[in-house]
């Protein structure tokens, strides 16, 4: 933590949380506004389906590649000089996407905004735990989970109502508003939060032992795959959701509403009981309660799919269930993953953004058209996803002493 915190924010600890709530949902928000729009970009701009999912995957592996850096620049460079020239690259990258009028255009330009977009995310976490002790850490780390975890379902319903409304050009405009003014909140608010004497050198050898040092210690790897692989489990029905409720439920486009909302709601309830249990138990407890629920519920949803068709009435409340219980142990999973290493915070947020979202890139490119035309494969799936991060949790617990920050052997 940064000894001058108290100082470089003097403004209500709510405001800073909010600024960096909203640099966190940028990645995962862009990801999905576009997809409602699909059709009409292929029309216009003369593209097959398959050169329309490379728009997403270029996206998610430009995503996933830059995650794995950002931080570990602003461990060397200071968190503001790449939370300002990630967003501006994402506000030209946006506009490139607005102006592209090949389908080769418009994948060269996803992919730059893809590998901007995660500045935010990455080095936001790092922020929170620069400027707050461990308590107050995760309250903020649960207002950040808030809106990263409603970014992919508030996506596409946004850019559902720009393409009605207007057309798909729109959404880009749209997204090139959001960084820009971004860019310009932070340019203005957003104070340098690494202390000068934390950082590190910005030599390549020394980035890649640290990389090295993080990659080969079991304990930090199980915790990113508790932290990262779960959200999976329901980021895999978001994905699914035009053969999830268009076909297995039978709703029309405009009830998809219900389902985005009680998992939105899920999401905010286990946030903020999350940031109330801050100091109240101990963090493993919490840990524990969000996947005793996440496992519980699963298992009903395969129970459930396997002895009845799907219904309206039932089937999405699991789905909303087990975004509780995701949002009510992932802030302090997150915190534990950057107290391992306190000395490279933003490094490490790197490599668990990274592998978090190569984890997101397999689950929409192979898994997610694996499974979604059947209900109950989609339920064993998102058990799967689940079932190793729990496997992760139980096997790193033991060798954890969570009231004191280790570090990486």
């Amino acid at each position: 933590m940064n000894p001058n915190a108290a100082s470089l924010w003097p403004g209500p600890r709510w405001t800073l949380a909010f600024l960096l709530a909203c640099l966190g949902m940028l990645g995962p928000f862009s990801i999905d506004t576009y997809l409602p729009a699909f059709s009409g970009i292929a029309q216009s701009v003369g593209a097959t389906p398959v050169q329309m999912q490379q728009t997403l995957s270029s996206y998610l592996f430009g995503f996933a590649l830059m995650n794995l850096f950002h931080g570990a620049l602003s461990d060397s460079l200071g968190r503001r000089p790449i939370v300002l020239g990630g967003m501006a690259a994402f506000t030209a990258a946006s506009v490139g996407c607005a102006l592209a009028d090949t389908i080769g255009q418009l994948v060269f330009w996803r992919a730059v905004q893809g590998m901007s977009a995660g500045a935010g995310m990455v080095v936001s976490r790092a922020i929170i735990r620069d400027m707050f002790p461990p308590a107050d850490a995760q309250r903020v780390m649960s207002q950040v989970t808030i809106y990263f975890g409603i970014a992919p379902a508030v996506a596409p319903m946004v850019g559902g109502f720009l393409f009605v409304h207007a057309d798909w050009h729109v959404i880009f405009w749209f997204l090139a508003a959001i960084g820009l003014a971004l860019f310009l909140a932070n340019w203005r608010w957003l104070p340098e939060t690494l202390d000068a004497p934390a950082r590190q050198p910005f030599e390549a050898g020394h980035l890649m032992r640290g990389y090295w040092q993080m990659v080969r210690s079991p304990r930090f790897m199980a915790l990113v795959l508790a932290s990262g692989v779960p959200f999976n489990g329901m980021f895999l029905y978001v994905l699914s959701a035009p053969v999830f409720l268009g076909e297995h439920l039978g709703l029309g486009p405009t009830e998809f509403f219900w389902f985005f909302c009680l998992t939105i709601g899920g999401i905010m309830a286990g946030a903020w009981l999350s940031g109330r249990l801050a100091g109240r138990i101990k963090p493993r407890h919490q840990i524990r309660h969000g996947f005793v629920i996440m496992l519980l519920v699963s298992v009903l949803n395969v129970a459930l799919n396997f002895f009845f068709e799907p219904a309206v009435w039932w089937s999405m409340w699991p789905v909303a269930i087990f975004a509780f219980g995701w949002s009510l142990m992932v802030p302090v999973v997150t915190l534990m993953v950057l107290d391992l290493v306190p000395e490279r915070r933003g490094m490490a947020s790197s490599v668990q953004a990274c592998i978090g979202s190569l984890a997101n890139a397999m689950v929409a490119g192979a898994l997610a058209p694996l499974v979604m035309h059947s209900a109950l494969a989609l339920a064993w799936a998102s058990l799967g996803l689940m079932g190793i991060g729990i496997v992760a949790w139980v096997w790193v617990k033991p060798q954890l002493q969570v009231e004191s920050a280790g570090s990486v052997g």
